[in-house]
């Protein structure tokens, strides 16, 4: 071999051992055997030698290539194999360290979500439909087709949020209950029907027990024939349901609502264990809403006949509901974003409780106390 053709193997053969990586490793395998790489520059030259100098120097470089090429391949392999060892280096896991939480499990249905889902599952088993309204509602959806008249106190500034725009000249309003559900279900069907209300509300109110947006759930029947016992047979399987227990006794109290006649306060049987509610047994008694027969004025209202048919309705505050159950002190914290609360009181949304696996994970008949 020429002395050029040594020294450009020494230099090569410096320049793979100085390499320190794949990409500095490849730079010198294109500059040396690449298209234009000075080995294969070398065995262009071959083309212009005398026959005698191809036998003699040919040999020679398909040599030299040769080594070249078995010490880049060489180098690949050691470079390769220390990139190896340090990515099981850094990617080692340790055994004792906790488990990464899967993001799936990080998120939480909110207590009331869960129990308007629970009520809707209940409801929708005895037969209920589902209806919606709007949360900005007219004056007459609002009060005057639920028979509340002008003068009645809950039509005051100091209970409902008023706004500026209008409808037939009186101000919209935010719908204080969901009962104007009631009234735009029944103009929209016709006797028999069965559904329920749920959704937001909104009163000029705030303390422990009360904010000024909340959740209540709105139960309606009607046909020729429903009476009170169908009312109370409806609200004890409910309840009974709601709070997981086989039996929950209820009562009437008599009281006064402008859409129902009669009106009655829904009391439910309980007892206190120290900081503990206990539903469905005991010798004491919590209010849990309101019912009544349907007024004949709403029914009229709906464009019903009054003298054909006739129906109950009630209402329960849905925030309360998931209160009692699942052992909330404070309504507040329930719109606080908090997410410590949430991740205490929320359900994960892969384990979301049901009918068939049984509606709560939580407790059953023993229930925080939320007053």
């Amino acid at each position: 071999m020429s002395a050029d053709a040594k020294k450009l193997e020494a230099e090569i053969l410096a320049a793979i051992d100085a390499a320190d990586d794949a990409a500095a490793l490849e730079a010198v395998r294109v500059g040396v055997l690449g298209k234009k790489g000075s080995v294969s520059a070398l065995l262009k030259t071959l083309g212009g030698m005398t026959p005698e100098e191809r036998q003699i120097n040919g040999p020679l470089f398909n040599v030299l290539r040769d080594t070249i090429a078995a010490a880049i391949g060489a180098k690949k392999t050691i470079i390769d194999a220390a990139a190896l060892n340090a990515r099981l280096a850094e990617e080692t896991l340790d055994m004792t360290l906790p488990l990464e939480v899967d993001p799936q499990f990080e998120g939480r249905i909110h207590p009331v979500a869960q129990v308007m889902e629970e009520i809707a599952a209940i409801f929708a088993d005895m037969g209920f439909d589902v209806a919606e309204g709007p949360d900005i509602e007219s004056q007459f959806y609002n009060f005057t087709a639920l028979n509340i008249p002008e003068a009645h106190p809950a039509r005051q500034m100091h209970d409902t949020f008023y706004m500026q725009a209008e409808e037939e000249g009186a101000p919209l309003v935010l719908r204080t209950h969901t009962s104007p559900v009631q009234v735009r279900t029944m103009q929209d069907s016709a006797p028999p029907f069965r559904f329920i209300a749920p959704g937001r509300t909104y009163r000029c109110d705030s303390d422990q027990t009360h904010t000024p947006m909340f959740h209540q759930v709105e139960g309606v029947v009607g046909d020729e024939t429903t009476h009170m016992g169908h009312l109370k047979h409806t609200l004890e399987a409910f309840l009974a349901a709601f709070f997981e227990v086989e039996n929950i006794a209820i009562r009437f109290r008599p009281s006064y609502f402008p859409f129902t006649e009669p009106s009655m306060e829904i009391d439910m049987q309980c007892h206190r264990d120290g900081d503990k509610l206990v539903v469905g047994a005991g010798d004491d008694w919590m209010e849990i809403g309101g019912s009544g027969m349907v007024n004949p004025h709403v029914l009229r209202h709906a464009g019903i006949d009054a003298d054909k048919y006739q129906g109950f309705a009630f209402g329960m505050g849905i925030d309360r509901l998931a209160m009692l159950k699942y052992g909330a002190p404070d309504l507040r914290a329930f719109f606080e974003a908090d997410l410590r609360w949430l991740k205490h009181y929320g359900f994960v949304p892969i384990d979301v409780p049901g009918l068939a696996g049984g509606l709560s994970n939580k407790s059953l008949t023993t229930l925080t106390s939320a007053t």
